[in-house]
């Protein structure tokens, strides 16, 4: 049976908010490096605001926002990164890693009229997916064997860097916003922000320039000492 008075977006907004941020860590491992997660949670929270109606009030309301969440990510991430896949990945020629059977040389080059299409109109983009700017690095990530990277290695030392880097403080909100996921609010608690505007988290301006305060001492440090996350 309906309710009577149904709940709306705006009553349910911190739930939502919460479970959303959630997604923040996954969103740290796949990320795409033109999304920022700030943008891709307002993208996805748009999304529930569009399909609120198609929300059953007599179930709960994190499993629902959890399963859109998730699947507007899935979305975001398939759109934007494997269109621009290399056809190299599902081609019968492929030999592994940049091995080709069709090319003289043996490997996956322009001699290949569909890996020709792909370099000219879809290689930028694909390297895009990389953490730090390309620009001017196309040949070394070109080369590159992702494979071999240690992550589990590589973000240790980055944290042990912006640990000396960062004040205590600093560094500890560093590590409950990206690794221990805990909600802007709380990290606002810690930090004493508030805020007198209607409707706004408290210290959220200061949030999100500490947020990227953060981010860009990490790339600093991870140009500065050959990291690749």
């Amino acid at each position: 049976m309906e309710e009577s008075n149904p709940k709306t977006y705006e009553e349910c907004y911190l739930i939502i908010d919460k479970v959303v941020n959630k997604f923040h860590r996954k969103w740290r491992l796949k990320a795409i490096n033109w999304f920022d997660f700030e943008d891709v949670a307002q993208v996805v929270k748009l999304h529930i605001f569009n399909k609120w109606h198609l929300w059953d009030q007599t179930q709960p309301l994190e499993p629902w926002v959890a399963q859109v969440s998730s699947n507007q990510i899935k979305n975001i991430i398939r759109n934007n990164y494997t269109n621009y896949v290399k056809p190299c990945m599902s081609c019968e020629f492929n030999m592994g890693e940049d091995q080709c059977s069709f090319t003289r040389s043996g490997t996956q080059n322009t001699t290949c009229d569909l890996y020709a299409k792909w370099a000219k109109q879809k290689r930028a983009g694909y390297g895009i997916k990389l953490p730090l700017s390309i620009e001017n690095h196309t040949q070394e990530v070109d080369h590159h064997q992702e494979h071999t990277i240690d992550y589990e290695g590589a973000t240790n030392k980055l944290n042990k860097l912006l640990k000396l880097n960062l004040s205590d403080i600093h560094y500890k909100v560093y590590i409950m916003l990206f690794f221990d996921d805990k909600s802007e609010e709380e990290v606002a608690k810690l930090m004493g922000y508030k805020t007198t505007e209607k409707n706004r988290k408290a210290g959220y301006k200061q949030i999100k320039n500490l947020k990227k305060m953060l981010k860009q001492k990490a790339i600093q440090l991870m140009q500065e000492h050959d990291i690749v996350l």
